[in-house]
């Protein structure tokens, strides 16, 4: 066996093991690109010696994908079949796990007529609501990880042969991992231990602000819910135990209140949407929702994305990652979110994941009378910068330094 052999072997315990936290007699659905079969294998056989009751694979293809978009009768993006809805409900509802393994080409969707990527969007959000609730709410564990494939490879290391891509490709998935040929499964407990102080921290100072300016033109206020709370590399499942749900994570979040986001966000990093790279865009917030958006590239793609819903111009994330983080210090634009929101501070519009007290009691009405975006969207932008400063105002009015140079003081 080959040295990236063993590593690709002990990634797929670790996703297993602390992704999923895996327990004796559960189902596990696997959603996987077909070219990527071998690892979902590894996963499934990880997955039986844990003691896996049964593991069941979703199969996807980016050339399938593309040519239903581009072919398919018109219809079709404005229904979702009824087979996949009972799949997700009866599967989340008995508490079942889910790992969805990413690989997609970046801009394979690129030229898709924007309206039917939209609509797609619109009926699965609304079809899957349950399913999506259950997961947000960490009713059942789910883990997303990726491993490479030639065209995403190939796309983030345009320079080396697709081959000498794809190698580079697994060595900085496995480094962002903590998969080093050791114990992958220590060394993840204790980067979670290590999110979890700065957890612990944001959660003392109980900010009812954070203020966000670096020289790129972010400069926003951000007003946090009543009974806020931040979490961050491990969550726990309605079952009692812990998981990972991304493979890696560096960041520790919370949620806005809905109406108390002002000011200017502008990305530092490309955005992967929808099959396409949006670049050089900003935002202009105003109570809470965006009322200007620009974009050098891909604006049309951003324009549809925010309009999905009323809720889809709102935010429902803001999260702390250090500039100095591993992913960061890579220096590699890896053209997927899973990676690059954790190389940056980051915000997300779109739904919520409700990070308040009691959020599992109130109903979605409560919810939103206490600040919580609903939405059948939810996507990661990133405005992290090592300039960027974040001040948190405290309750009775007091300052204190949350960021300074694109790092946590404390």
């Amino acid at each position: 066996m080959t040295e990236l052999a063993k590593l690709k072997r002990e990634y797929a315990e670790l996703v297993i093991k602390s992704g999923l936290n895996l327990q004796p007699g559960q189902r596990l659905s696997i959603t996987c690109p077909v070219v990527n079969a071998d690892f979902a294998r590894l996963c499934a056989a990880a997955a039986y010696e844990a003691g896996c009751k049964e593991v069941l694979v979703r199969w996807r293809d980016d050339a399938l994908t593309r040519m239903k978009y581009l072919r398919a009768d018109d219809a079709v993006f404005d229904k979702v079949h009824s087979w996949e809805v009972d799949y997700c409900d009866i599967l989340s509802e008995e508490g079942a796990a889910f790992l969805t393994i990413h690989s997609e080409d970046p801009e394979s969707l690129r030229g898709v007529d924007p309206d039917r990527l939209r609509r797609s969007q619109i009926s699965s959000g609304r079809a899957l609501r349950t399913f999506r609730e259950r997961l947000s709410t960490f009713q059942c564990p789910w883990c997303v990880c990726a491993v490479p494939s030639l065209a995403w490879a190939a796309a983030v290391f345009p320079e080396l042969s697709v081959r000498e891509a794809e190698e580079r490709l697994w060595k900085e998935i496995l480094a962002a991992c903590r998969v080093d040929g050791g114990n992958a499964v220590q060394n993840w407990r204790n980067h979670a231990d290590e999110i979890r102080r700065h957890v612990r921290m944001m959660n003392e100072y109980n900010f009812k602000l954070l203020k966000y300016k670096n020289a790129a033109g972010t400069d926003v206020t951000v007003e946090l819910p009543e009974g806020h709370f931040w979490g961050g590399g491990e969550e726990r499942s309605a079952a009692g135990f812990t998981f990972s749900p991304n493979l890696p994570t560096e960041e520790v979040f919370t949620l806005p209140h809905r109406t108390g986001v002002n000011g200017m966000l502008v990305a530092t990093r490309p955005l992967s949407l929808n099959g396409t790279v949006i670049e050089g865009f900003r935002f202009t917030v105003k109570d809470g929702k965006i009322v200007e958006v620009h974009a050098d590239k891909g604006e049309k793609i951003l324009r549809d994305a925010i309009s999905v819903d009323e809720g889809a111009s709102y935010f429902g994330e803001v999260a702390l990652v250090p500039y100095d983080s591993p992913i960061s210090q890579s220096g590699v634009l890896f053209l997927n979110t899973l990676f690059d929101e954790n190389a940056s501070c980051h915000f997300a519009f779109g739904r919520a994941y409700p990070c308040i007290a009691g959020a599992e009691k109130m109903s979605e009405e409560e919810l939103k009378a206490r600040g919580v975006n609903m939405s059948i969207t939810h996507v990661d932008f990133m405005i992290g910068s090592a300039d960027l400063e974040i001040t948190g105002v405290t309750q009775d009015g007091r300052e204190v330094p949350v960021f300074r140079n694109g790092n946590f003081v404390f």
